[in-house]
């Protein structure tokens, strides 16, 4: 029961649709039917400015954390389950939790299970369990933004980029991950996942059509 509320608390929580919220709190838009329709951080740059797309941004990351802290918080218990990974029962249960909200996200109740693309409160679960690799795909997302001013393509090659770092810095670096193993199949599946929720924009990226940010592309500008 415990583990149970702990999902449906995360899920409410990635479930909030900060983009619907602050548009039609502060700007009287339904971001549902601006740009794109999506309910994330890009579209409402794109279609409100910079201020709502940060302060978007902002609150989906704050989900992913808030459902990793309430887990936290709330777990006290056992598994109802045998735990064949190498970690904790609290670090699996915060795993859960996040991968709830991030759900939550994508399928939103709040919003006819049309939300966003999972991006931001993937990463705010993320910060808290692979800190190091969080780091190097923000600097991945930077670059590919910078050098192609798609978000979509940098959030992928990002979200690529997770799995990718922690294989690396294990195997060929030799750093110690306590349960590699069982976290990088973890990884591999969320970022299967959010590439997934992007099959749509990479439709676009095939067909030349996906919104560009010009002002954020910079190496072209500087050629």
């Amino acid at each position: 029961m415990q583990l149970t509320f702990i999902i449906i608390v995360a899920y409410l929580l990635g479930a909030i649709p900060s983009a619907l919220v602050i548009g039609k709190l502060f700007f009287g838009i339904d971001i549902r039917e601006k740009g794109s329709g999506n309910m994330g951080s890009t579209n409402t740059f794109r279609t409100i400015g910079w201020k709502a797309g940060i302060a978007v941004q902002t609150l989906d990351i704050l989900k992913g954390v808030a459902a990793v802290v309430v887990a936290r918080i709330v777990f006290s218990g056992n598994l109802p389950f045998p735990n064949m990974t190498p970690f904790e029962d609290i670090t699996i249960v915060s795993v859960i939790a996040g991968i709830a909200a991030v759900i939550g996200h994508v399928w939103t109740v709040f919003g006819k299970f049309r939300g966003g693309k999972g991006i931001n409160t993937a990463l705010g679960m993320l910060i808290a369990i692979t800190p190091i690799e969080v780091a190097i795909a923000i600097g991945i997302f930077v670059l590919v933004l910078l050098a192609s001013g798609y978000v979509s393509l940098g959030s992928m090659i990002a979200a690529a980029s997770l799995p990718t770092t922690m294989f690396v810095r294990h195997t060929i670096f030799g750093v110690e991950i306590q349960g590699y193993h069982t976290l990088l199949f973890f990884i591999i599946g969320l970022a299967g996942f959010l590439i997934f929720t992007h099959r749509s924009n990479i439709q676009r990226l095939l067909r030349g059509s996906e919104n560009r940010f010009n002002k954020f592309w910079l190496f072209r500008k500087s050629s």
